[in-house]
């Protein structure tokens, strides 16, 4: 179980999905604090995007390779 939440936690698409929820939350408090939130959590996911690798698909390696 812990091997599995360490590879999860090694996926792009995990980090944005923490990062969504993370970020709906701020829906629930004052609208300026709530902006700064949705702004922050919308940066972090682009740097997430920015800096992580695509993983290619498995049909893709077979063809390539």
């Amino acid at each position: 179980m812990f091997k599995y939440i360490l590879n999860r936690l090694t996926e792009r698409s995990t980090w944005l999905g923490l990062l969504a929820l993370a970020t709906a939350c701020g829906t629930t408090i004052e609208q300026a604090l709530a902006d700064q939130i949705i702004a922050a959590g919308m940066a972090a996911a682009g740097l997430i995007g920015i800096v992580t690798k695509d993983r290619k698909k498995e049909q893709e390696n077979h063809d390539n390779g």
